[in-house]
């Protein structure tokens, strides 16, 4: 028979332990709301300044005056980084592990094809969980950014940094994956291509318009290309905050109800050995005036 004194004690224990994923739900709420509003504001800017820029690569093709930063300049990809944005914290749920997972599996893949794979990881899970696997490969680490995230701290930081290893040919080709805020309940895992900006295949169809570009099209893009860099890093950096707030909501939400579920549980399993200590006692005091009558 279960102990009475066990069973109140798990039970104090699951309530404390439901008061703090309650409070976790709330503030991961709030912090929600104005991650959202962020990741939905940035959006318009990010997806026009992509679209500019694959207008003008269009243009310039691949020829000896193109950026750096144009795919087709020259240089053969052998060298692969892989920018993995994760959450410094835990907690919810599975928001880390499907980065590390997809990661894990693409870093798999490259190094058969021959590539030589390294990793900029953004946030201490994927920095913990990368060490443990890959150690060799981690090339910088990132935490923190999502405290005081602005476009000027990425911008100065780890876009800045992620430009200098591609001009010191670190890397030939860098990748992103993250997590695309939908709700707070679901999240994209995106892959997306941050350097060299790809060059759109011409269609021949004639569609679009023709532009005059004052200054020519390869001085605008020598200076909108890093702007570019930066900008989808920092949209990736706000889509992945938000996907962490909704993820940890929904976790700390379900945790919350099987707190509920496992305290109704654990109160009947109480109620009910207690009942049968009182009837136990009962019996006895009954059994043992019956004898003494006798």
């Amino acid at each position: 028979m279960p102990n009475l004194k066990v069973l109140r004690k798990r039970i104090r224990s699951v309530k404390n332990t439901q008061q703090i994923t309650k409070a976790m739900k709330m503030v991961a709420a709030a912090k929600l709301r104005r991650s959202q509003e962020r990741a939905h504001a940035t959006r318009p800017y990010s997806e026009r300044m992509s679209r500019l820029m694959q207008s003008l690569t269009a243009v310039v093709g691949d020829g000896d005056n193109a950026p750096k930063l144009m795919a087709g300049h020259g240089r053969e990809p052998k060298k692969i980084e892989l920018v993995l944005f994760s959450a410094d914290r835990g907690l919810c749920g599975s928001f880390n592990s499907s980065v590390m997972r997809a990661a894990r599996a693409r870093i798999g893949e490259l190094e058969k094809q021959g590539f030589k794979v390294t990793l900029t990881c953004v946030g201490r899970k994927a920095n913990e969980v990368m060490r443990r696997y890959h150690r060799d490969k981690i090339r910088k680490t990132y935490t923190g950014l999502s405290r005081a995230l602005t476009f000027k701290l990425v911008e100065e930081g780890l876009s800045r940094e992620l430009l200098e290893a591609y001009e010191a040919e670190k890397f030939d080709v860098c990748y992103m994956v993250f997590n695309t805020f939908k709700s707070a309940m679901s999240q994209e895992l995106t892959w997306r291509q941050l350097m060299p900006i790809p060059i759109p295949e011409q269609d021949g169809g004639g569609g679009e318009g023709e532009y005059l570009y004052e200054p020519n099209e390869e001085e605008l893009l020598a200076q909108l290309l890093p702007r570019n860099v930066a900008m989808q890093l920092f949209q990736a950096l706000v889509e992945s905050d938000a996907s962490e707030h909704g993820a940890r909501m929904t976790a700390m939400d379900n945790a919350v109800r099987n707190a509920a579920e496992m305290i109704r549980k654990l109160t009947i399993t109480f109620n009910r050995t207690r009942q049968a200590a009182i009837t136990t006692e009962l019996m006895e005091i009954i059994g043992g005036a019956e004898s003494l009558k006798g």
